[in-house]
C-alpha cells in the first residue's frame, strides 16, 4: 500500500492503522475467511456494473477498497464517524482517497434523491439491521429503475467464524436483522428479480426492480 498520499492523516497514523488492518486480515484468514477474496467474489458476481455507485455500511472499508481498486468511484456511508475513520485511513493508505467519498447517514432515512444510483452494494450489513424492511426500502428508493442492488451476507460457516473471533475479542457478534432468505422473500413480494450465487462464506443476491429484466428491457 502507498503510505505517502497526502491526506488528513499523518504518516505515523497511516502506518499504525495499516499494520493493524493487515494483522486483522491475517487473523480472519487463520480461521479460513479471506476478506479480500470474498469481497472480490461479491464484486465479480455483480459484474458488469458501473455508473453512480453507493455502498451501504462502510465498516472498515474492505469492500470500498476493492471497488476503488477496480477503478470505480463510489460513495460509501455509515452511521458512525469514529468507526468510519479507520476505513478512510485504509483507503488513504492505498492512495485511493480521490475515488471514495465518505458520508454519515441514517440507516432508515437517506439524504439521497430517488433513483440516484446505478449500483448499490450492501455487504455483511443485513444482519445488523434491526428494521431490515425500512432499510431495504430506502436502498431500493435510491436505486435507478435499471440499476442493480447487490445484497450479500455471511453463510452459516462464515457466521460461525465471526462468532468465534468476536468471542475471542470479548464481544458478541450482533445479529438482529433479517436473514438473506427473509430479505429475498420480502424483495420478491415487492416485485424484485433476484439472481442468487454463493461460495462457502458469502451468499449473494443480484437484485433488479421487477419491471426490468437483466438486460434492462422492460418486462
Amino acid at each position: 500500500m502507498n503510505l505517502t498520499e497526502r491526506s488528513e492523516f499523518s504518516k505515523e497514523e497511516l502506518e499504525a492503522n495499516n499494520k493493524a488492518y493487515l494483522l486483522r486480515l491475517e487473523l480472519y484468514k487463520s480461521y479460513g475467511y479471506d476478506n479480500e477474496k470474498e469481497r472480490l467474489f461479491i464484486i465479480n458476481s455483480a459484474e458488469p456494473f458501473g455508473g453512480k455507485v453507493l455502498e451501504a455500511g462502510t465498516g472498515k472499508g474492505h469492500l470500498a477498497l476493492e471497488i476503488a481498486k477496480k477503478g470505480h468511484e463510489l460513495i460509501t456511508y455509515d452511521v458512525d464517524d469514529a468507526n468510519q475513520r479507520y476505513a478512510r485511513m485504509n483507503i488513504a493508505s492505498a492512495g485511493l482517497s480521490a475515488k471514495v467519498k465518505f458520508m454519515i447517514e441514517s440507516k432508515e432515512k437517506l439524504s439521497f434523491k430517488d433513483k440516484n444510483f446505478d449500483t448499490v452494494f450492501c455487504v455483511n450489513t443485513l444482519h445488523h439491521l434491526l428494521n431490515s424492511a425500512v432499510v431495504l426500502d430506502e436502498l431500493l428508493r435510491v436505486l435507478s429503475d435499471k440499476g442493480v442492488f447487490i445484497l450479500s451476507d455471511f453463510t452459516k460457516k462464515a457466521f460461525d467464524i465471526m462468532d468465534v473471533i468476536h468471542k475471542n475479542d470479548g464481544n458478541v457478534h450482533e445479529v438482529v436483522g433479517w436473514s438473506m432468505d427473509e430479505a429475498a422473500k420480502y424483495l420478491k413480494n415487492k416485485g424484485c428479480i433476484i439472481r442468487e450465487t454463493a461460495d462457502e462464506y458469502q451468499q449473494v443476491y443480484i437484485i433488479r426492480k421487477g419491471e426490468y429484466d437483466n438486460s434492462g428491457g422492460k418486462r
